[in-house]
């Protein structure tokens, strides 16, 4: 009994150095990771109409019987030769934005828009599905300038929006030829927000001073620590409206029908509502929009993707190394 559980012991303390060695190691490559000056990455090309046109005829053909399916295999081969011989396909972009807070995603999309107005012909069509709830003015403003250069290219462009595209975000649909949406899809919120916490009380009540030195009487309206004043606040905010006049010249330049009055509230509604309000110009979804261009066009999806560095690729091979050398503990003990 001694002998079994001085082993277990010897095996536990091994497992420990390992787990030791394997951790520091990590924190090297981390820490060189790191110090690489930036993140490469590289434009990828997929068909989707490949994708689709193969997948909807794979699901005919297994609903055939055995006799019926080689007829149809045999059609369907004859038809493609025909089609591939005629080159009537019209071309599609599709190119795919999911923006957060910080906006970080336009520089993916600045790559993407690159390339599609490199190689697309005047007329032809760019869908961008897009999916945001909105973020920085700026980030999104640099975004709505990206989606500008594929009209100022002539490419008909279009927006689709299959969950949320929300204050940024719908700044940066407003700029398409024409607007889609899912049904339920959120839509709106034409205003601004900004917010701040303030911790002079707390600190006054701790006896902390804080100090702030500008130079121009506006350099600094609010503060986080200091005391604010109504004559920042009244500043803040008149910079507040100066960002919303903006915003709805932006949107009445792209829209100019819309009623600016009632849409540029800050609110927000469905697809549906959207719709008459004409803020988005048809209901329905990326997918079955797609899904009825597969025989007429060819359809590329174009992304930019970025490598990992090697302190995250080693990590996430380490963390489940980790997580088998837990789960076997676990079984050894138990």
């Amino acid at each position: 009994m001694w002998e079994v559980g001085q082993d277990l012991l010897v095996f536990v303390l091994k497992a420990a150095i390992i787990v030791f060695a394997v951790m520091l190691i990590v924190g090297v490559v981390a820490q060189a990771a790191q110090r690489q000056k930036s993140r490469k990455g590289e434009l990828v090309v997929d068909r989707l109409s490949d994708d689709l046109r193969d997948g909807v005829h794979r699901l005919k053909l297994d609903l055939l019987d055995k006799k019926h399916r080689k007829k149809a295999q045999k059609e369907l081969k004859k038809k493609q030769k025909t089609e591939e011989k005629a080159e009537t396909r019209k071309r599609l972009f599709v190119i795919d934005f999911k923006g957060s807070m910080d906006a970080h995603e336009v520089d993916s999309l600045r790559r993407e828009v690159n390339a599609v107005v490199a190689v697309a012909e005047p007329g032809e069509q760019v869908l961008v599905r897009l999916e945001s709830p909105g973020g920085v003015v700026h980030g999104y403003g640099l975004g709505a300038s990206q989606l500008q250069r594929l009209r100022d290219a002539q490419l008909e462009l279009i927006v689709s929006v299959d969950k949320v595209a929300a204050s940024g975000g719908y700044m940066m649909a407003a700029v398409a030829n024409h607007i889609q949406a899912a049904p339920f899809a959120i839509i709106g919120s034409i205003g601004v927000l900004a917010q701040i916490p303030n911790f002079h009380r707390w600190l006054k009540k701790h006896d902390v001073d804080f100090e702030q030195v500008t130079a121009g009487e506006y350099k600094r309206t609010l503060t986080m620590f200091g005391e604010n004043t109504d004559e920042g606040r009244r500043k803040f905010k008149q910079d507040m409206e100066n960002i919303h006049e903006q915003f709805k010249a932006h949107i009445q330049q792209f829209r100019p029908d819309l009623d600016l009055d009632k849409v540029a509230t800050g609110e927000y509604w469905t697809a549906q509502e959207a719709l008459q309000y004409g803020l988005v110009d048809s209901l329905t979804t990326s997918d079955a929009w797609l899904l009825e261009r597969r025989e007429s066009h060819d359809m590329f999806l174009v992304r930019y993707v970025v490598k990992k560095n090697i302190g995250e690729r080693v990590g996430r091979n380490v963390s489940a190394a980790l997580a088998a050398v837990k789960n076997f503990l676990g079984r050894a003990e138990s």
